[in-house]
């Protein structure tokens, strides 16, 4: 183990190491167990356990100990400022350097999205797009795997709403058409849309979980000349899909799962 600086304080260490024993399987345990998984001695464990009890963050139940909603107050400021841009952020650039494109993260709202954190291509040329800028969902990549993720009776409504118009000679032309997009975005948990809001251009899009719902969308915005469509699937979407993972877990989010309801953020 390498040796620590001199300003390190060996006791705040130990203090947390005690702290992040208690776990979701393991919220109440004894003095034995917690000197167990703090590689501890047993008296050590037993005065980090007391003093932290004093201080109000555990109470202790017999020969347990569990936490008590104080320890809430350690994480709170960084949760109050946990935003989904914010988390977003470090892993689209990753996938935009990676993939030397124009990544983003939209969300449904009403019948558009929205684009909420956007990193541009590392290239000189490359699709520009601003965070705020909205868009159709129909017309995109983005609002199919959203959509997807309604409930029957958000999307009827939806379809309702919704005026369809031709951008390009590639726009989708009628409701019928756009419910099998939707059922096969759905089918496939990831959308892409070529030409069809505007020429020369193609979006890629999965969905982003938190635990059961869709929160947002993760697109790459290609240029039609700089992939063919067959190699997208093989190439981008499974890199799509795991930059979305990885902002759903540090969202909060635990799995990847049928939604219950989605378009909400």
């Amino acid at each position: 183990m390498d040796e620590q600086p001199a300003y390190f304080v060996k006791s705040v260490e130990k203090t947390f190491d005690v702290l992040l024993a208690f776990t979701a399987e393991n919220p109440r345990l004894t003095v034995t167990q917690v000197a167990s998984k703090a590689d501890m001695t047993r008296a050590s464990a037993r005065r980090f356990l007391l003093t932290l009890t004093d201080l109000g963050y555990l109470r202790a139940d017999g020969a347990h100990f569990e936490l008590t909603p104080r320890a809430l107050s350690i994480g709170q400021s960084y949760l109050t400022n946990l935003t989904l841009p914010k988390v977003a952020e470090p892993h689209l650039k990753s996938l935009a350097s990676g993939l030397n494109e124009t990544t983003s993260l939209c969300i449904l709202d009403g019948t558009d999205v929205v684009y909420v954190a956007c990193v541009p291509s590392p290239r000189l040329l490359s699709v520009s797009i601003s965070v705020g800028t909205r868009f159709p969902a129909w017309a995109t990549s983005m609002g199919r795997v959203l959509l997807a993720a309604l409930s029957e009776q958000e999307l009827l409504a939806y379809f309702d709403s919704v005026h369809l118009q031709r951008f390009t000679e590639r726009s989708i032309g009628s409701v019928a058409q756009l419910r099998s997009e939707i059922d096969t975005a759905r089918a496939k948990g990831w959308a892409m849309v070529s030409q069809e809001l505007e020429e020369g251009l193609r979006g890629v899009a999965v969905p982003v979980w938190r635990g059961h719902d869709v929160v947002a969308a993760v697109n790459v915005s290609l240029q039609t000349h700089r992939a063919p469509a067959e190699a997208i699937e093989k190439t981008v979407v499974p890199l799509l899909q795991e930059t979305a993972r990885q902002i759903g877990a540090d969202y909060g989010g635990l799995s990847m799962e049928a939604p219950r309801v989605a378009g909400r953020h």
